[in-house]
């Protein structure tokens, strides 16, 4: 096949991971052509926008986007451009796999995990924010809004995503038991769709025993379906148990547009010194290809991943090798040419 997507460099060490992933999808041969866009402080300096209208444009056009981490400014009035991004396109699935690799320092072997959360609703909303008063008569408050149609949808999307991925259970993580409305809401339709799969094993976990139990005994748990604050959240610390951000991919998922992302921050304190791990680049890749049906392919480059990272050939120090950006790179697609 051929196809047209966004590319979206990033800040930071945006540019050199998204180098090395580029590399490495041209050596998988998917047919690929790229839109390269801006977005960020690059796009700031350069068209005086944080998100440019010209690369919204390419996004709407291509409908799937890779995207390296962005830097948002700090104070100012600047939105996120990753939250601005989910609701201009109504990305409302948030896909955030955890999955060991080898060579890692990570506390556990053999986690396969995958967190659904729902991305444009809930506390990260900003509705209703005030804060008044001053000293010991300041208030701050801000409205918890989640709807029947968006909690109904995201948790379908686990269900179903569950079910093609051949996954076996289901967990839907609330705070139903204090929080009454929202989280309860999101449970009661969690149940109500559960019973439409009912292949799948169901379970409801209030989120702060979810936490415990991830890091007691995070076997139990496949796929974790929740809301937009607490997936967040979970999400991290899944990444976490499998060796830290620098292996967490995401994928922002809506009916129109999916944006592929490293989850990691731009790291603009190791900027253009090629220290920088592509893996969660690469694994956002990975699950692009598999969104674009090019599932071989996808689990083509988890397969090189993973014996670069085991024979610890070239790899970066985060994961105990010598190497840099570019040989990680290299290795990968040696081993990516040698299956081809």
């Amino acid at each position: 096949m051929s196809k047209t997507i966004a590319v979206i460099p990033g800040d930071g060490i945006g540019p050199e991971i998204m180098d090395a992933t580029i590399r490495v999808l041209d050596a998988l041969d998917c047919g690929l052509t790229y839109d390269f866009v801006d977005a960020g402080m690059v796009a700031l300096e350069k068209h005086g926008d944080l998100l440019p209208q010209g690369t919204i444009d390419a996004i709407a056009k291509h409908t799937v986007a890779l995207k390296g981490p962005l830097t948002t400014p700090i104070g100012g009035g600047f939105t996120s451009i990753n939250v601005t991004l989910r609701r201009k396109f109504d990305l409302y699935a948030n896909v955030r796999p955890a999955i060991s690799f080898p060579g890692t320092k990570a506390r556990y072997d053999n986690i396969d995990i995958i967190t659904v959360r729902e991305n444009t609703m809930g506390a990260y909303m900003a509705e209703g924010q005030t804060r008044e008063g001053t000293g010991e008569n300041e208030v701050a408050v801000s409205v918890i809004r989640n709807t029947r149609p968006g909690m109904e949808r995201i948790c379908r999307y686990g269900f179903e995503m569950a079910r093609a991925k051949g996954r076996k259970k289901v967990t839907a993580v609330h705070k139903a038991n204090i929080m009454k409305t929202s989280s309860g809401l999101f449970l009661d339709v969690a149940r109500e769709v559960a019973k439409d799969f009912p292949d799948l094993e169901f379970q409801e976990m209030i989120v702060d025993n979810a936490c415990m139990q991830l890091v007691m005994n995070p076997y139990q748990f496949d796929v974790i379906v929740t809301t937009n604050l607490f997936g967040d959240i979970l999400s991290d610390l899944c990444a976490g148990l499998v060796g830290g951000l620098g292996l967490a991919p995401g994928a922002n998922i809506g009916k129109d547009a999916a944006i592929f992302e490293a989850v990691h921050g731009s790291a603009p304190d190791i900027a253009g010194q090629k220290k920088a791990n592509p893996c969660a680049l690469l694994l956002a890749a990975a699950d692009m290809l598999d969104h674009l049906g090019m599932v071989a392919k996808g689990t083509r480059l988890r397969s090189a991943i993973s014996e670069v990272m085991n024979a610890r050939d070239r790899t970066t120090p985060d994961v105990g090798g010598t190497g840099n950006t570019d040989t990680f790179g290299d290795a990968i697609v040696e081993r990516i040419k040698a299956t081809a």
